[in-house]
């Protein structure tokens, strides 16, 4: 399985525009080579290099197997959104306090559909997805805020 996006490519810089620095709204996703017998798509979006642990900032389930994307700023019909990090439900953009944090897109082809309310956490959502990931694909992205990076050259 292969997750891309068109607004960046695989160990690039995210775009202003998909963080707190612009207008906090999801990148577009595509899929490709999701296996046949897979019966939804799952997606999560965390922050490995975040100082306060596995940062999540999106975590998105039950995307109809035949949806090959994820339009940038929605959510793909009949899907569910959990909570983040941010203690919120929906997309919560890259927002790294200090320096240049790395970013993974994950999307993972599931033999089931999950049986987990909108609005759950995220370990709820991993703990009903264990033993059900056919196939996952990953996108990483790298961002560090404008204002702070514009303030180290300036001192620099």
């Amino acid at each position: 399985m292969r997750l891309t996006s068109p607004a960046f490519s695989s160990g690039e810089m995210i775009p202003a525009k998909y963080t707190c620095d612009g207008k906090d709204v999801n990148p577009e996703l595509l899929f490709d080579d999701v296996p046949g017998d897979t019966r939804s798509i799952a997606v999560l979006v965390d922050d490995p290099s975040s100082p306060s642990g596995n940062w999540l900032h999106w975590s998105v389930w039950n995307i109809a197997p035949t949806v090959r994307a994820i339009h940038e700023n929605s959510v793909p019909p009949g899907a569910r959104e959990g909570e983040t990090d941010f203690s919120e439900v929906g997309y919560g953009g890259p927002c790294p306090g200090v320096g240049e944090h790395e970013y993974r897109f994950t999307a993972f082809a599931l033999d089931c559909i999950l049986d987990i309310g909108h609005g759950a956490p995220r370990n709820i959502v991993e703990e009903a997805m264990e033993g059900h990931v056919l196939a996952k694909g990953i996108l990483e992205g790298r961002y560090q805020r404008q204002k702070i990076r514009a303030m180290q050259h300036a001192t620099a």
